[in-house]
């Protein structure tokens, strides 16, 4: 995105330091940023904003902010009014991930054994995988773990997290497919309260969110196991569609938090903008890739990066 927005705006007649403020760049002297000025500019962002899958309501307080912070400001010679409007871009781009990031270690760290982690997403996001990424981490950190194949709907998908499991040295309680979900759940968390182990994750059946019997098969979940912490898996390449998702989950069952998948494939990034704003929920991990180490903690600064082409990995 960036190179495009260079390409938008022009080159800096000064290099803009990656931490200056807008502060640092209007002042009393230069030209006066006009209406005009911004009309222009703000237009052709939208579109890049829109490209990079930023929903539209976001787009729009996007926007209203940038406005807000420059019109009839004046720019200091040393740099173009387009620089200004791209570090205005860039705050308030921060202003919506604000407190969008969640210490998932440090959750963990802090609540009762065994901690009970539900995770909640349609078919096709990769959250079998992120369950087994995160047990990976929790292993890592010198935790045990249990996982609770309580997807006893989808063909194979018990079968999955056992080879997860078996890779893993992580127990796996499971019944047989068409089973009760509720009913694995209850045993993994007792089977973790016998063992003592550290945290129990358990699996859930990713349908479309419109399906009201398996919804009320999450909900029966949630009140039997009650779980620390429900976390939502959304798809980062799925767009709109992932926050729609997203909301008919908090709706229906409540999210504490979200990992995206498949940021290694979004060039973009504009779900996690999206998903953080509509929801106003957390975002903990971003998978990226599918190896077991293939997760990394979000952080709005990286994403802030991502948006305009100079991320770090």
């Amino acid at each position: 995105m960036f190179e495009s927005l260079k390409k938008l705006l022009g080159l800096s007649k000064k290099e803009i330091e990656p931490t200056a403020k807008v502060e640092e760049v209007v002042g009393d002297s230069g030209k006066r940023i006009s209406e005009r000025d911004l009309d222009e500019l703000l237009w052709e962002l939208e579109l890049v904003l829109l490209e990079a899958d930023v929903a539209l309501p976001i787009v729009e307080e996007i926007k209203a902010s940038v406005r807000a912070d420059l019109l009839g400001k004046r720019v200091d010679r040393s740099y173009k009014v387009e620089d200004a409007i791209e570090l205005a871009l860039k705050n308030a781009v921060r202003a919506v991930l604000k407190g969008s990031e969640f210490d998932f270690d440090a959750f963990v760290a802090t609540h009762e054994r065994p901690v009970v982690i539900m995770f909640l997403g349609i078919n096709g996001t990769g959250k079998t995988t992120v369950i087994a990424k995160i047990a990976h981490r929790l292993q890592g950190q010198g935790l045990s773990v249990v996982l609770s194949a309580s997807d006893t709907f989808r063909a194979g998908a018990i079968e999955q997290l056992a080879v997860h499991g078996e890779r893993l040295g992580a127990k796996v309680v499971r019944h047989q497919a068409g089973g009760d979900p509720a009913a694995v759940a209850y045993d993994a968390v007792e089977h973790a309260k016998a063992r003592k182990r550290d945290v129990v994750l358990v699996d859930t059946a990713g349908r479309m969110q419109t399906n009201a019997n398996l919804m009320d098969e999450m909900k029966k979940i949630k009140r039997v196991v009650r779980p620390h912490l429900t976390v939502f898996v959304g798809d980062s390449l799925a767009g709109n569609d992932a926050i729609e998702q997203a909301r008919a989950f908090e709706r229906e069952i409540g999210i504490d938090a979200v990992i995206l998948t498949k940021i290694d494939a979004d060039a973009k990034g504009g779900a996690a903008l999206s998903i953080a704003h509509s929801i106003k929920k957390p975002i903990a991990f971003l998978s990226t890739g599918q190896g077991y180490e293939d997760l990394i903690r979000f952080d709005s600064q990286w994403m802030v990066d991502r948006l305009f082409g100079n991320g770090r990995e």
